[in-house]
């Protein structure tokens, strides 16, 4: 097999098989559910095979022109398969989870599709090389976690899945306008076409401004991060799926795909990007301080963390930026991990109110421990895998000459520490609340336990993800081609 087809296949062989899933499902839940699973494992069991290809310094393209600018490209590189194996991982364990977690629900049937075409069309954002089709696989992302927030579909919840689809689709919009104004500038949506007729050149502040509408609005990043923590209405690896470890990385991707790989920002904006996502780390984490209700809290946790990402970005040094593809992949195995873990407690407890809860660990030891080590690398304790992400984004700010924003994401590094040994103590520790509390399901309790497991491995083997990680750096900032 090609490599162009095996690209071909890592986005389409999602996109087109979801279709599929809800005819299977009518005659074999079984059957549908393993199918499921196959068309994510074929993203990322094909991604990782082009891996070695691709950090060799090659890079595959596939081209079709269709008419005037608007190519059909999809293209192959460092980053690219980076956040796809990243993003497909995630997204695998999460399937293998619903199996036990959605199996008594209505909706069934659709609940696979959406999963399956949600991650299919991040692998085709992801590889896209033309603005326009990237514009359309991100619109499809909001299609379908738009459906998935409002799963349940009792009314309260179906308005809060709207707010999510309205703040994501607007922000979008006003970011197709800046694509266009970037054609109108470049003469071209091909992302290698506008590299070359930058030449390095900074892009006009205006059509940063407005890309980063969008990237921000769908990052649930201050002032539009309202939307995440009502989106805690969903299904537990929905919220795990879209809000932790896949959906909100799409804005910090387009940022790494644009701002890094595509065009160079104009110095003011390595300032006011940690300045934002300070000020959206320390008022979430805040929050998620005060909150009861769990996923809200793990919510507020997701837009804090987003913020170090944000900061690695944007410190337009190799060891920030770095730092933040570290910190993608740590931090969606950690909270994809907390936001499973929390789902096997609502599930058991009939609550997601924290104070409701106490000394569930007696009874509930496996999910527990998940919990303890995905919370552990969440907040950068040594040697879990998001102590090295954190550090070398701090480190980056440190290197600019940024202390003050620097000394800003330490304190909310504390801020992340006091929430979740928070969580921790009054859900699992103290005396038993509650009575015929159990475990989870098997599948749900070995996909926790790989999600832990993997955030201490991802810390004690960190020089094979961090060697893919400079790689992918170096080739994003020409150091090699």
């Amino acid at each position: 097999m090609s490599n162009e087809i095996l690209l071909f296949c890592i986005v389409f062989v999602p996109v087109l098989g979801s279709f599929v899933l809800p005819v299977i499902g009518t005659f074999s839940e079984k059957a549908r559910n393993l199918l499921a699973l196959l068309l994510v494992a074929v993203s990322l069991i094909f991604s990782v095979k082009l891996l070695p290809i691709i950090i060799s310094g090659q890079s595959i393209t596939i081209n079709y022109p269709l008419l005037m600018s608007i190519d059909f490209v999809l293209h192959a590189d460092m980053l690219a398969i980076f956040m796809a194996i990243a993003s497909s991982l995630v997204g695998a364990i999460i399937v293998l989870y619903s199996f036990g977690y959605i199996s008594h629900y209505e909706n069934r049937n659709e609940y696979y599709f959406m999963v399956v075409l949600f991650l299919g069309s991040m692998m085709g954002l992801i590889f896209s090389g033309n603005l326009i089709f990237l514009f359309l696989f991100w619109e499809i992302t909001s299609i379908a976690s738009w459906r998935l927030i409002g799963f349940f579909r009792e009314k309260a919840f179906v308005l809060r899945a709207d707010k999510a689809f309205l703040i994501t689709v607007f922000g979008a919009l006003i970011m197709l306008i800046g694509f266009v104004m970037l054609y109108t500038q470049t003469g071209s949506f091909n992302l290698l076409d506008i590299k070359n007729n930058l030449q390095n050149n900074p892009v006009s502040n205006i059509v940063v401004m407005l890309i980063l509408f969008g990237i921000l609005s769908k990052s649930a990043t201050l002032p539009f991060h309202t939307w995440l923590p009502d989106a805690g209405v969903a299904p537990s690896p929905v919220t795990a799926l879209l809000h932790a470890a896949v959906l909100v990385k799409i804005g910090v991707y387009v940022f790494a795909r644009l701002f890094i790989s595509t065009m160079t920002l104009d110095v003011v904006w390595h300032t006011v990007v940690p300045v934002i996502a300070g000020a959206s780390m320390l008022v979430s984490g805040a929050a998620a301080l005060k909150e009861t209700d769990l996923k809200r809290i793990i919510a507020y946790s997701t837009i804090s963390q987003i913020g170090f990402i944000f900061l690695g970005l944007a410190t337009g040094n190799e060891i920030g930026i770095a730092g933040g593809l570290l910190y993608i992949l740590m931090h969606g195995l950690a909270k994809g991990g907390l936001f499973l873990c929390a789902g096997i407690v609502e599930q058991n407890t009939h609550t997601k109110d924290i104070t409701k809860m106490g000394g569930l660990g007696k009874v509930m030891p496996i999910t527990l421990l998940a919990f303890l080590f995905c919370s552990f690398s969440v907040m950068g304790i040594p040697p879990f895998g998001g102590f090295f992400s954190k550090y070398l984004v701090i480190t980056g700010a440190i290197n600019n000459g940024q202390m003050a924003i620097a000394f800003t994401f330490l304190a909310g590094a504390v801020l992340t520490v006091l929430y979740l040994l928070r969580v921790i103590s009054i859900v699992f520790f103290g005396e038993l609340k509650m009575s015929s509390i159990k475990e989870g399901s098997a599948t749900m309790l070995f996909s926790v336990a790989f999600l832990g497991i993997l955030s201490l491995l991802g810390g004690i083997f960190i020089k094979y993800p961090a060697d893919v990680v400079v790689s992918t750096v170096q080739q994003m900032m020409g150091i090699i081609k």
